[in-house]
């Protein structure tokens, strides 16, 4: 397996060799519109592939991606014999073109999103004027100061209990028989 780094960098001089021979060299009117968007090259580098897009002629147009991947097929041999003149190394590496499907994935997403805002504008205008169905504050509030005390006394303050608790009687230096275990506050 060849080093990560040559593979890249070697990838990427394809893609400019082949990118350049597609828009100056070749003269296909189905390469018209063809853009080498990456390339990737095996580990051992003898297969790389080149992935494409295709524009149509305006804006408006479908491109044809049929007719572009039939062309860079005939031009297969051609973009081979540059890029093996161009690279210099000694096993030109075999292409494939594959077409790039992100920009689709892209505008897809983007029609997505846009459905989600519009949901969200959408839900926005109706809470505006919405009133809660239940009470204002849902959640209990009581005035007793008491309640904030801490765990044990302010659960009994709020049940209306006399705050103290005891667990046993009274042993002759005024503790309860079962108070070793717990806090004095």
């Amino acid at each position: 397996m060849a080093d990560p780094a040559r593979a890249r960098r070697l990838a990427k001089r394809i893609s400019e060799i082949v990118a350049s021979a597609i828009e100056y060299e070749i003269k296909d009117p189905g390469l018209v519109g063809v853009t080498i968007v990456d390339a990737k090259l095996s580990g051992d580098l003898h297969d790389a592939t080149l992935y494409y897009t295709v524009m149509g002629s305006t804006l408006d147009d479908e491109p044809d991606y049929d007719g572009a991947a039939a062309a860079l097929e005939r031009a297969k041999g051609v973009l081979r014999s540059k890029v093996g003149a161009g690279t210099g190394v000694r096993f030109t590496p075999t292409l494939s073109f594959s077409r790039d499907t992100v920009s689709d994935s892209v505008q897809k997403m983007e029609e997505l999103l846009a459905r989600a805002r519009a949901a969200d504008a959408d839900l926005a205008r109706v809470r505006q004027g919405a009133t809660p169905a239940g009470d204002a504050d849902p959640y209990r509030t009581t005035d007793d100061d008491d309640v904030s005390l801490g765990d044990d006394a302010g659960r009994e303050a709020a049940r209306g209990g006399a705050g103290q608790i005891s667990t046993g009687a009274l042993t002759d230096k005024g503790k309860g028989a079962g108070d070793d275990d717990q806090r004095e506050d």
